[in-house]
């Protein structure tokens, strides 16, 4: 905790790479937990609504807030107001740190409830906007509005749990953060199967689930905050003219066009939703599975390397120590290229296998099955893209830089709508999916690009040499799936039969990937390893 000292000094210097990876640790392995937990709050969906009108609605509703909590609350504020933040920590004034946090609480809470209320208010058109095609089946297009209005408030108390969760990674406290989303998933488990059965209308069960999850993962962190001495408290005099607090202007200033620039994968896919909510029933289903599969492993390396690095580039920053910076970006993209390159892999060999395990049982259907895994196919081609986006973003706003990630990202999305008009006829929603993984390509890439002149980095010998090795590596281990596949996958008659086939083919191929890395003498890996043991 920092001393109630208001006096000047020094700033403490940016975290080693030693911290750096045990924080991508712990986060990575709260967020295993909770990804293992979606996947069974998913099965529970999946085998209770399956692909039809139901299933389109809730997940329509479900996007629309957990869209606006990527958008808003995990991208772009998080993004803003960890560098600002970040700043009072440096210098080492917990008052002052207490009361900036205040601030931004009090005014982010106000524009919630105003976002929430007008939401309420305009709930038909927001539904129309987001889902047109749904104007169609009148029932489907009423069930849509009913549902959203229920999960709508999700945006106001998982944005207050995204500043919490700003204020303890900036402490360097990041497990509780990263366990909060393992209660939105109990919360959905919950209304599915507690509430659902006892409701005229199923769905509605899961609508209020997401309500609730949003309440306990608020409630869950607020302790903590109390403890390092930085409650959340309204501070009605810093949104007064007269005694506004800087860091509010400051916040607002990089959140604003950090919207578009940190968060454009999250616009392409509510692009996605828009046109598919003009094709065939279950295309919004099958894209909603396909990208919670892509999460996983996202989630576990990108996302989490974004969290833990961001501080650390903010510090590298506030030090002016530029080439510390590059140092970092460099080996950030190093290791979740490491991780993300067989996982890709991995997914597209098993994607079939694997959606079958999970999800084709009760409403989810063989055919359901292979259409998901055609939208799964597509997204997992961006996924190291989607993973160096989280890493290269961050830079620019450590650096308090909005105007170049927001020209890139708005090039991504006029890219994207294009790619989807162009795609959607052949390809119908992995069609969409596909045109999502070009823009990410295309992001990342200028985003790398536009760094050169920015901090000078440029993609050195040991980045090169990693993608070499790692791709020979993968290649020894899609053999190995594929041949085990051959073997071992002749129907298998049971979710437990699966399982036991599935579990270990995935374990050896992570075995002989790790052991061909070794014999490579690749030293991420090995540094991976050790964060483990840690």
């Amino acid at each position: 905790m920092l001393p109630e000292s208001s006096s000047d000094r020094t700033p403490p210097p940016p975290p080693s790479r030693r911290r750096l990876m045990r924080a991508m640790g712990t986060i990575s392995l709260f967020t295993l937990l909770s990804r293992i937990m979606g996947f069974i709050r998913d099965m529970v969906l999946a085998h209770a609504f399956g692909a039809g009108s139901g299933a389109d609605a809730f997940f329509v509703a479900f996007k629309l807030p957990n869209f606006l909590r990527r958008l808003f609350a995990e991208g772009a504020f998080n993004t803003a107001f960890i560098p600002v933040f970040s700043d009072y920590v440096a210098r080492g004034d917990l008052n002052a740190c207490r009361e900036a946090a205040q601030a931004v609480f009090t005014a982010l809470a106000t524009i919630l409830l105003l976002v929430v209320a007008i939401g309420q208010l305009f709930m038909p058109y927001v539904v129309y906007i987001a889902a047109p095609g749904f104007a169609d089946q009148p029932e489907k297009f009423q069930l849509t509005i009913e549902l959203t209005r229920v999960t709508f408030p999700y945006i106001f108390f998982i944005s207050l749990v995204a500043l919490s969760g700003g204020i303890l990674n900036s402490f360097h406290k990041f497990a509780l953060p990263a366990l909060n989303p393992l209660l939105l998933n109990l919360s959905l488990i919950f209304g599915a199967l507690v509430l659902s059965p006892r409701l005229e209308e199923p769905t509605m069960g899961v609508a209020i689930g997401v309500f609730l999850g949003g309440v306990v993962q608020l409630v869950l962190l607020l302790p903590a905050l109390k403890q390092i001495g930085i409650p959340l408290r309204f501070h009605w005099r810093a949104l007064s003219r007269s005694g506004r607090h800087p860091a509010i202007q400051r916040v607002l200033t990089l959140m604003g066009p950090s919207v578009l620039g940190v968060s454009v994968a999250q616009v392409n896919l509510l692009v996605d939703l828009f046109i598919a909510s003009w094709l065939p029933v279950g295309s919004i289903s099958y894209l909603y599975y396909a990208d919670r599969l892509v999460e996983f492993p996202l989630g576990l390396i990108g996302i989490a390397m974004g969290t833990a690095i961001l501080p650390s580039f903010s510090a590298r920053a506030a030090h002016n120590d530029l080439d510390g910076l590059r140092q970092d970006l460099d080996f950030a993209l190093r290791i979740v290229l490491l991780i993300n390159i067989p996982a890709t892999a991995g997914l597209i060999v098993l994607r079939e296998p694997i959606l079958t395990m999970l999800f084709e049982r009760g409403a989810f259907s063989g055919e359901t099955t292979q259409l998901t895994a055609q939208a799964l196919l597509a997204y997992s081609l961006g996924l190291g893209a989607y993973s160096a986006i989280k890493v290269a973003a961050p830079v620019y706003y450590a650096l308090k830089d909005t105007r170049t990630p927001v020209r890139i990202a708005i090039l991504c999305m006029l890219a994207n709508i294009v790619f989807s008009l162009l795609l959607i006829v052949p390809l119908r929603h992995a069609g969409l999916a596909l045109a999502t993984a070009l823009a990410a390509f295309l992001n990342a890439g200028l985003l790398l690009y536009h760094l050169r002149s920015k901090i000078g980095y440029r993609p050195g010998r040991p980045l090169i040499t990693l993608l070499v090795k790692t791709a020979i590596a993968t290649a020894v281990m899609v053999l190995f799936l594929l041949l085990s596949l051959e073997l071992f996958w002749q129907n298998p008659a049971s979710t437990g039969h699966m399982v036991m086939i599935l579990l270990p083919i995935l374990l050896l191929a992570t075995c002989l990937f790790v052991a061909t890395a070794w014999i490579l003498g690749m030293e991420e890996p090995r540094a991976l390893l050790r964060a483990l043991r840690r």
